[in-house]
């Protein structure tokens, strides 16, 4: 896929000419953005998922290793890239509060690559997502719903990879901040470098002041909604930096199945730049347009064989196209 064009994007879009992957016989975008409401509820005028959250700006500058992965402009530029961004709470709910344990951070980005294009990349605080194909998510999501104790408890026991994500997230205390909470990109990746060597990766971005999470007596002093203020405080003190990585795949790793987790600790992780978020942004910025995992650019390609991952975008474009009618 191309690099997008904002402005030609948002006219298609506003028009409501949307894909519906037909591959997927319960599961398609309209399907799963209506599972998503009955779960979360209709919001006007905001997003399915992720609801909650802060429109950001900043810089990209990539590290001098990056070129050697991939031929991507943004990782070969020899000046800082330009981005925007936002960090969100996970679901549809836009009063969702900042001390769920349970519940996943956003940080999603749009790089400026010139000419009005930008190419994107989408980011939670865990690394792994809640179903391995659409259609698993469907049912996840109708199974929810319902609100029955004996349909959800025999949901996840059927489907245990569904419960990964929750697992990992209880283990860990409440991030501090969306500026200190480690953030992953649950596809796999395959980079080329300006030579045609390929490489499976996974992104991986580090908040550069360290991982700091909150005790429960730390949490109980806290405001439903503690981030947007403590994210303002921080910024006016100086950028929140991120280094961006790249963990490099190896042979067996599943690159399908989101749901799945990489033996990250035996992989080499390899610097890709430092993302540094300087200010807040008008909410309108994020607003215009969604973030899309699937807006990539030559020299990165997005997983073959991920039915999450085309899935995701047909999604957004639906979400976005109902939210700005």
């Amino acid at each position: 896929m191309v690099a997008r064009n904002s402005a030609v994007f948002a006219l298609v879009v506003s028009a409501s000419i949307v894909p519906v992957c037909p591959a997927h016989a319960g599961a398609d975008a309209e399907s799963l953005v209506d599972a998503l409401n009955a779960v979360f509820g209709k919001h006007e005028g905001k997003r399915a998922a992720h609801a909650s959250g802060y429109c950001v700006k900043g810089t990209f500058l990539p590290a001098a290793e990056a070129a050697a992965l991939s031929k991507a402009p943004h990782f070969n530029s020899k000046t800082p890239v330009g981005v925007i961004g936002r960090f969100s709470m996970g679901g549809g709910n836009p009063e969702a509060p900042n001390t769920q344990k349970d519940n996943t951070r956003g940080f999603a980005l749009h790089f400026d690559i010139g000419d009005g294009n930008t190419t994107d990349l989408v980011m939670i605080s865990a690394p792994v997502f809640v179903a391995k194909d659409p259609d698993q998510f469907l049912t996840l999501l109708t199974t929810v719903a319902t609100k029955d104790k004996e349909k959800i408890d025999a949901y996840f026991k059927a489907n245990p990879n569904s419960t990964n994500q929750a697992t990992w997230l209880k283990a860990r205390p409440v991030p501090a901040s969306y500026a200190t909470v480690n953030y992953w990109g649950i596809h796999a990746f395959t980079f080329t470098n300006a030579d045609g060597k390929r490489q499976v990766v996974k992104y991986k971005a580090l908040p550069n002041g360290g991982e700091v999470g909150l005790s429960d007596d730390e949490l109980a002093a806290k405001a439903a909604d503690f981030y947007g203020p403590e994210l303002e405080e921080r910024l006016s003190k100086g950028p929140a930096e991120f280094t961006l990585t790249a963990i490099l795949g190896e042979a067996g790793d599943p690159v399908d199945d989101p749901s799945a987790f990489w033996p990250e600790e035996d992989r080499k992780s390899v610097p890709l730049g430092t993302i540094s978020i300087t200010a807040l942004e008008d909410q309108k910025t994020c607003d215009s347009s969604f973030f899309d995992p699937t807006n990539v650019v030559a020299g990165i390609e997005g997983p073959e064989n991920d039915k999450i991952f085309p899935m995701r975008a047909e999604a957004y474009a639906i979400s976005y196209a109902r939210r700005t009618q």
